[in-house]
């Protein structure tokens, strides 16, 4: 899968770890930046990160901020995007068998590497359930997105 991974400089520790699991698991990664711990804004980066999976560049995203807060926040204002923040399994799975979250946001100061990496791993394995009662969900989400985002 192709996976669109950005960071501030909270999460980028964070994304470098990330970043070679996924390699190592055989994902082709969109890096988006930051690469330094040097101060910057998370809406730049979860914009990039949010574009890249609205644009179709990448499959799925992946954003790091110090709480995921910001970056949910940040990623969900795109078009198409549903940026969900996960600190756990559970959520990570829902997520996406209900909700079809295609980001994922993540708190590098609030959950750890090990933790991360099962969240990833459970939420890169879920899949949009379709069921009818989450579709007609995801549906009104979407047309509530079209109505205020100009119908684009």
């Amino acid at each position: 899968m192709k996976i669109a991974l950005g960071a501030d400089h909270a999460g980028y520790e964070l994304k470098a770890q990330l970043q070679k699991i996924l390699e190592s698991q055989g994902h082709a990664v969109l890096n988006q930046g930051t690469d330094s711990g040097e101060a910057v804004d998370y809406p730049d980066y979860a914009k990039k990160v949010a574009l890249a999976v609205a644009q179709g560049k990448a499959e799925r995203g992946i954003m790091v901020c110090g709480s995921g807060v910001g970056a949910s926040v940040a990623a969900n204002k795109v078009p198409g995007v549903r940026a969900g923040l996960c600190h756990d399994t559970f959520s990570a799975r829902q997520g996406v068998e209900d909700d079809d979250v295609n980001v994922l946001c993540l708190g590098a100061r609030v959950i750890g590497a090990s933790l991360a990496e099962e969240i990833v791993k459970v939420w890169l394995a879920a899949r949009f359930s379709k069921a009818e009662r989450h579709q007609r969900r995801l549906d009104k989400v979407i047309a509530i997105e079209r109505q205020y985002s100009g119908g684009k």
